[in-house]
């Protein structure tokens, strides 16, 4: 279940604020393990043109793509100084939700995804900016946490990426429908939420493609652990034997889902 609109306006400050919190924290040269071709300013950076592009296609109420290099600051500060970049992603965030809320959740609006409304860009960066400071946290030794009703619609919010990439072919999702899966699954359950939360998911997988829902019900295998550490482990931030989670039945399906979804 989607949150309130406004709730995504504001998420999108909040999340970069935590962001922000962590990058003035740590040396902008350090390595980023779950973004290997980019330190933490390059993460900051994408993260800071990801809001000013979508912010750009709100404001003009896009109807194509824009080219990232017309819209204005996008490849961040020079000097790319911990100060400077530390203001350019406030006001990136800040200009971000300003569109958003001036254009309202069903302005018109260029996506690459089925829904053609600024809701679509409010709810996507707003889990682009949480899923982005799991990595930053996770590269400064940073304990990452998040709250479980933004956690949830994350792990939603993929599910129908991938549902969307499912509908339109794509070759990298192939490995799910193979024969020997048919018929299995994978059990997403959170262990530190109450049950009205509603936080575990069944992805059942089938030669014509997977579909999921929230149940609580058997599967394959299950991941079973906090919510952010489940969160993390389905967005491959977190390895499945980390010790953060327990991974009960057939792990290779787990592994197989996560080899097929690794381009998000």
């Amino acid at each position: 279940m989607r949150l309130p609109y406004e709730r995504y306006c504001a998420e999108v400050g909040a999340q970069t604020g935590l962001l922000r919190r962590t990058v003035r924290g740590a040396d902008l040269a350090t390595r980023v393990p779950t973004c290997p071709d980019w330190d933490l300013g390059e993460l900051a950076v994408h993260v800071g043109g990801a809001h000013r592009w979508a912010a750009e296609l709100v404001r003009t109420r896009a109807t194509e793509e824009l080219a990232e290099e017309t819209v204005p600051g996008y490849t961040g500060p020079e000097p790319r100084t911990a100060a400077a970049l530390d203001d350019w992603l406030a006001e990136g965030a800040d200009l971000l939700a300003a569109e958003l809320r001036a254009a309202g959740a069903d302005a018109g609006v260029w996506t690459w995804a089925a829904e053609q409304r600024a809701a679509f860009w409010a709810r996507r960066m707003t889990h682009e900016t949480v899923v982005h400071r799991a990595d930053a946290d996770g590269a400064a030794g940073v304990e990452f946490a998040v709250g479980a009703d933004v956690a949830a619609d994350a792990i939603d919010e993929w599910l129908e990426i991938l549902e969307f990439a499912q509908r339109g072919g794509d070759p990298d999702l192939e490995p799910l429908h193979a024969p020997e899966l048919a018929g299995s699954g994978i059990h997403l359950h959170a262990t530190d939420t109450p049950p009205e939360a509603g936080a575990e998911w069944l992805i059942e997988l089938a030669p014509g493609g997977f579909r999921w829902r929230r149940e609580h019900a058997k599967a394959a295998v299950a991941v079973r652990g906090p919510l952010a550490d489940v969160l993390r482990v389905f967005y491959r931030r977190l390895p499945p034997d980390s010790g953060r989670v327990e991974v009960l039945g057939e792990a290779g399906v787990l592994d197989t889902w996560l080899a097929a979804t690794a381009w998000g």
